[in-house]
Protein backbone atom coordinates (compact mmCIF):
# COMPACT_ATOMS: atom_id res chain seq x y z
CA UNK A 1 0.00 0.00 0.00
CA UNK A 2 2.88 2.36 0.74
CA UNK A 3 4.20 1.79 -2.77
CA UNK A 4 0.84 2.75 -4.27
CA UNK A 5 0.80 5.99 -2.26
CA UNK A 6 4.29 7.00 -3.36
CA UNK A 7 3.77 6.26 -7.06
CA UNK A 8 2.29 8.65 -9.56
CA UNK A 9 -1.05 7.73 -11.14
CA UNK A 10 0.67 6.26 -14.20
CA UNK A 11 2.96 4.23 -11.97
CA UNK A 12 0.03 2.90 -9.95
CA UNK A 13 -1.72 1.84 -13.15
CA UNK A 14 1.47 0.13 -14.30
CA UNK A 15 1.87 -1.65 -10.96
CA UNK A 16 -1.72 -2.92 -11.11
CA UNK A 17 -1.15 -4.25 -14.64
CA UNK A 18 2.15 -5.89 -13.65
CA UNK A 19 0.57 -7.57 -10.60
CA UNK A 20 -2.33 -8.75 -12.76
CA UNK A 21 -0.08 -10.34 -15.37
CA UNK A 22 2.15 -11.92 -12.72
CA UNK A 23 -0.98 -13.47 -11.21
CA UNK A 24 -2.01 -14.70 -14.66
CA UNK A 25 1.43 -16.23 -15.22
CA UNK A 26 1.30 -18.02 -11.87
CA UNK A 27 -2.33 -19.11 -11.72
CA UNK A 28 -3.62 -18.72 -15.28
CA UNK A 29 -3.48 -22.38 -16.35
CA UNK A 30 -5.26 -23.43 -13.15
CA UNK A 31 -8.01 -20.88 -13.85
CA UNK A 32 -8.40 -21.76 -17.54
CA UNK A 33 -11.88 -23.12 -18.21
CA UNK A 34 -10.59 -25.61 -20.81
CA UNK A 35 -7.34 -27.52 -21.48
CA UNK A 36 -4.83 -25.84 -23.80
CA UNK A 37 -5.64 -27.77 -26.98
CA UNK A 38 -9.24 -28.82 -26.43
CA UNK A 39 -11.66 -28.09 -29.29
CA UNK A 40 -14.75 -26.74 -27.56
CA UNK A 41 -16.89 -25.83 -30.59
CA UNK A 42 -16.89 -26.71 -34.26
CA UNK A 43 -17.74 -23.11 -35.19
CA UNK A 44 -14.50 -21.18 -35.57
CA UNK A 45 -13.91 -17.52 -34.74
CA UNK A 46 -17.02 -17.29 -32.61
CA UNK A 47 -17.68 -13.84 -31.09
CA UNK A 48 -17.53 -13.13 -27.36
CA UNK A 49 -20.30 -14.75 -25.36
CA UNK A 50 -21.10 -15.90 -21.85
CA UNK A 51 -19.95 -19.40 -22.81
CA UNK A 52 -16.71 -18.27 -24.43
CA UNK A 53 -15.79 -14.82 -23.01
CA UNK A 54 -13.15 -14.24 -25.70
CA UNK A 55 -14.64 -16.36 -28.46
CA UNK A 56 -13.04 -19.33 -30.20
CA UNK A 57 -9.99 -19.55 -32.45
CA UNK A 58 -9.39 -20.94 -35.94
CA UNK A 59 -9.80 -24.53 -34.70
CA UNK A 60 -12.70 -23.88 -32.33
CA UNK A 61 -10.59 -23.73 -29.16
CA UNK A 62 -11.39 -21.40 -26.26
CA UNK A 63 -9.38 -18.19 -26.68
CA UNK A 64 -9.49 -17.26 -22.98
CA UNK A 65 -7.89 -20.57 -22.04
CA UNK A 66 -5.25 -20.16 -24.75
CA UNK A 67 -4.36 -16.67 -23.50
CA UNK A 68 -4.13 -17.83 -19.88
CA UNK A 69 -1.71 -20.57 -20.93
CA UNK A 70 0.16 -18.40 -23.45
CA UNK A 71 0.76 -15.56 -20.99
CA UNK A 72 2.78 -17.90 -18.78
CA UNK A 73 5.15 -18.74 -21.64
CA UNK A 74 5.46 -15.10 -22.72
CA UNK A 75 6.19 -13.76 -19.23
CA UNK A 76 8.47 -16.63 -18.21
CA UNK A 77 10.58 -16.55 -21.36
CA UNK A 78 10.72 -12.74 -21.42
CA UNK A 79 11.71 -12.49 -17.75
CA UNK A 80 14.28 -15.30 -17.97
CA UNK A 81 15.86 -13.79 -21.10
CA UNK A 82 16.02 -10.31 -19.54
CA UNK A 83 17.58 -11.67 -16.34
CA UNK A 84 20.05 -13.74 -18.38
CA UNK A 85 21.07 -10.67 -20.39
CA UNK A 86 21.25 -8.52 -17.26
CA UNK A 87 23.44 -10.93 -15.31
CA UNK A 88 25.78 -11.71 -18.20
CA UNK A 89 26.01 -8.12 -19.44
CA UNK A 90 26.59 -6.71 -15.96
CA UNK A 91 29.24 -9.29 -15.09
CA UNK A 92 31.14 -8.72 -18.33
CA UNK A 93 30.78 -4.94 -18.06
CA UNK A 94 32.27 -4.86 -14.55
CA UNK A 95 34.99 -7.31 -15.58
CA UNK A 96 35.95 -5.10 -18.51
CA UNK A 97 36.01 -1.97 -16.31
CA UNK A 98 38.41 -3.44 -13.75
CA UNK A 99 40.61 -5.32 -16.25
CA UNK A 100 43.44 -4.18 -18.47
CA UNK A 101 42.88 -1.96 -21.50
CA UNK A 102 43.46 -4.88 -23.86
CA UNK A 103 40.77 -7.01 -22.21
CA UNK A 104 38.39 -4.04 -22.17
CA UNK A 105 38.92 -3.33 -25.87
CA UNK A 106 38.57 -6.99 -26.85
CA UNK A 107 35.31 -7.45 -24.96
CA UNK A 108 33.90 -4.16 -26.22
CA UNK A 109 34.67 -4.95 -29.87
CA UNK A 110 33.16 -8.43 -29.49
CA UNK A 111 29.98 -6.94 -28.05
CA UNK A 112 29.85 -4.41 -30.87
CA UNK A 113 30.09 -7.24 -33.40
CA UNK A 114 27.40 -9.24 -31.58
CA UNK A 115 25.03 -6.27 -31.45
CA UNK A 116 25.35 -5.92 -35.25
CA UNK A 117 23.61 -9.29 -35.75
CA UNK A 118 19.80 -8.83 -35.93
CA UNK A 119 17.98 -10.88 -33.31
CA UNK A 120 15.65 -12.49 -35.85
CA UNK A 121 18.55 -13.58 -38.09
CA UNK A 122 20.37 -15.06 -35.09
CA UNK A 123 17.17 -16.87 -34.07
CA UNK A 124 16.60 -18.21 -37.60
CA UNK A 125 20.12 -19.67 -37.80
CA UNK A 126 20.12 -21.19 -34.31
CA UNK A 127 16.59 -22.62 -34.54
CA UNK A 128 17.39 -24.11 -37.96
CA UNK A 129 20.47 -25.76 -36.47
CA UNK A 130 19.19 -26.78 -33.03
CA UNK A 131 15.39 -26.77 -33.23
CA UNK A 132 13.00 -24.66 -31.19
CA UNK A 133 12.71 -25.00 -27.41
CA UNK A 134 12.04 -22.78 -24.41
CA UNK A 135 15.69 -22.92 -23.30
CA UNK A 136 16.92 -21.99 -26.78
CA UNK A 137 14.49 -19.06 -27.05
CA UNK A 138 15.67 -17.75 -23.68
CA UNK A 139 19.29 -18.05 -24.76
CA UNK A 140 18.72 -16.40 -28.17
CA UNK A 141 16.78 -13.45 -26.75
CA UNK A 142 19.17 -13.12 -23.82
CA UNK A 143 22.24 -13.09 -26.07
CA UNK A 144 20.56 -10.52 -28.35
CA UNK A 145 20.21 -8.05 -25.47
CA UNK A 146 23.47 -8.80 -23.66
CA UNK A 147 25.50 -6.19 -25.64
CA UNK A 148 23.10 -3.42 -24.58
CA UNK A 149 23.34 -4.45 -20.93
CA UNK A 150 27.11 -4.70 -21.28
CA UNK A 151 27.48 -1.15 -22.59
CA UNK A 152 25.39 0.33 -19.79
CA UNK A 153 27.10 -1.75 -17.09
CA UNK A 154 30.58 -0.95 -18.40
CA UNK A 155 29.81 2.77 -18.54
CA UNK A 156 28.59 2.77 -14.93
CA UNK A 157 31.48 0.60 -13.75
CA UNK A 158 34.12 2.74 -15.47
CA UNK A 159 32.78 5.86 -13.74
CA UNK A 160 32.61 4.13 -10.36
CA UNK A 161 36.11 2.72 -10.85
CA UNK A 162 37.47 6.28 -10.78
CA UNK A 163 35.73 7.19 -7.52
CA UNK A 164 37.76 7.92 -4.40
CA UNK A 165 36.37 5.01 -2.37
CA UNK A 166 37.46 2.56 -5.09
CA UNK A 167 40.91 4.14 -5.32
CA UNK A 168 41.27 3.84 -1.54
CA UNK A 169 40.34 0.16 -1.68
CA UNK A 170 42.83 -0.39 -4.50
CA UNK A 171 45.54 1.45 -2.56
CA UNK A 172 45.13 -0.81 0.45
CA UNK A 173 45.75 -3.81 -1.78
CA UNK A 174 42.29 -5.13 -2.59
CA UNK A 175 42.04 -7.33 -5.68
CA UNK A 176 39.87 -6.84 -8.75
CA UNK A 177 37.26 -9.36 -7.63
CA UNK A 178 36.82 -7.55 -4.32
CA UNK A 179 36.56 -4.18 -6.06
CA UNK A 180 33.97 -5.51 -8.47
CA UNK A 181 31.91 -7.36 -5.84
CA UNK A 182 32.05 -4.99 -2.87
CA UNK A 183 32.83 -1.50 -4.16
CA UNK A 184 31.39 -1.27 -7.70
CA UNK A 185 28.43 -3.64 -8.12
CA UNK A 186 26.37 -2.49 -5.08
CA UNK A 187 26.54 1.09 -6.35
CA UNK A 188 25.19 0.27 -9.80
CA UNK A 189 22.53 -2.32 -9.01
CA UNK A 190 19.55 0.06 -9.12
CA UNK A 191 20.11 1.44 -12.64
CA UNK A 192 20.87 -2.08 -13.85
CA UNK A 193 17.59 -3.37 -12.39
CA UNK A 194 15.78 -0.60 -14.26
CA UNK A 195 17.56 -1.64 -17.44
CA UNK A 196 16.55 -5.29 -16.91
CA UNK A 197 12.94 -4.15 -16.63
CA UNK A 198 13.20 -2.40 -19.97
CA UNK A 199 14.92 -5.45 -21.49
CA UNK A 200 11.95 -7.53 -20.34
CA UNK A 201 9.62 -5.35 -22.42
CA UNK A 202 11.89 -5.67 -25.45
CA UNK A 203 12.28 -9.42 -24.87
CA UNK A 204 8.49 -9.85 -24.86
CA UNK A 205 8.20 -7.90 -28.11
CA UNK A 206 11.06 -9.87 -29.73
CA UNK A 207 9.53 -13.17 -28.62
CA UNK A 208 6.17 -12.09 -30.02
CA UNK A 209 7.73 -11.12 -33.34
CA UNK A 210 9.64 -14.42 -33.51
CA UNK A 211 6.42 -16.31 -32.80
CA UNK A 212 4.59 -14.29 -35.44
CA UNK A 213 6.99 -15.56 -38.11
CA UNK A 214 6.86 -19.12 -36.77
CA UNK A 215 10.16 -19.19 -34.84
CA UNK A 216 8.73 -19.01 -31.31
CA UNK A 217 6.75 -21.55 -29.33
CA UNK A 218 5.74 -24.53 -31.41
CA UNK A 219 2.30 -26.24 -31.35
CA UNK A 220 0.59 -27.39 -29.24
CA UNK A 221 2.22 -24.85 -26.88
CA UNK A 222 1.79 -21.17 -27.66
CA UNK A 223 2.79 -17.76 -26.38
CA UNK A 224 0.80 -14.59 -27.00
CA UNK A 225 2.62 -13.88 -30.26
CA UNK A 226 1.84 -17.38 -31.53
CA UNK A 227 -1.84 -16.82 -30.80
CA UNK A 228 -1.84 -13.74 -33.02
CA UNK A 229 -0.07 -15.56 -35.85
CA UNK A 230 -2.21 -18.68 -35.88
CA UNK A 231 -5.45 -16.66 -35.91
CA UNK A 232 -4.38 -14.00 -38.41
CA UNK A 233 -6.96 -15.26 -40.92
CA UNK A 234 -9.68 -13.92 -38.62
CA UNK A 235 -8.37 -10.36 -38.73
CA UNK A 236 -10.64 -9.35 -41.63
CA UNK A 237 -13.73 -10.10 -39.58
CA UNK A 238 -12.31 -8.66 -36.37
CA UNK A 239 -12.29 -11.98 -34.53
CA UNK A 240 -11.46 -11.77 -30.81
CA UNK A 241 -9.07 -14.69 -31.36
CA UNK A 242 -6.58 -12.39 -33.11
CA UNK A 243 -7.39 -9.13 -31.32
CA UNK A 244 -7.32 -10.27 -27.68
CA UNK A 245 -3.76 -11.72 -27.68
CA UNK A 246 -2.53 -8.48 -29.30
CA UNK A 247 -4.32 -6.46 -26.60
CA UNK A 248 -2.73 -8.72 -23.94
CA UNK A 249 0.77 -8.04 -25.31
CA UNK A 250 0.06 -4.31 -25.36
CA UNK A 251 -1.27 -4.24 -21.78
CA UNK A 252 1.70 -6.24 -20.48
CA UNK A 253 4.34 -4.03 -22.12
CA UNK A 254 2.53 -0.78 -21.31
CA UNK A 255 2.16 -1.78 -17.65
CA UNK A 256 5.85 -2.56 -17.24
CA UNK A 257 6.83 0.66 -19.04
CA UNK A 258 4.57 2.81 -16.86
CA UNK A 259 5.91 1.24 -13.66
CA UNK A 260 9.56 1.57 -14.69
CA UNK A 261 9.14 5.19 -15.80
CA UNK A 262 7.50 6.06 -12.49
CA UNK A 263 10.16 4.34 -10.40
CA UNK A 264 12.93 5.95 -12.45
CA UNK A 265 11.32 9.38 -11.98
CA UNK A 266 11.16 8.80 -8.21
CA UNK A 267 14.83 7.84 -8.14
CA UNK A 268 15.83 11.03 -9.97
CA UNK A 269 13.74 13.14 -7.57
CA UNK A 270 15.29 11.44 -4.55
CA UNK A 271 18.81 12.11 -5.81
CA UNK A 272 18.06 15.71 -6.74
CA UNK A 273 18.40 15.23 -10.50
CA UNK A 274 16.47 17.51 -12.84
Amino acid sequence: MNLFRTLRLSGSIGLILVIFWLAVALAGPALAPHPLGEIVDYDVFLPMSSTYPMGTDYLGRDVLSRILYGARFTITIGAAAAIFAGILGTALGIFAAVSSRMVDETLSRFMDALSAIPGKILALVMIAALGSSVALLIMIIGVSYTPGCYRIARSLAVNLNQMDFVQVARARGEGRFYLARVEIFPNMIHPMLTDVGLRFVWAVLLLSSLSFIGLGMQPPDADLGSLVRENISGLAEGAPAVLMPAVAIALLTIGVNLLIDSLRGQAKTATGEV
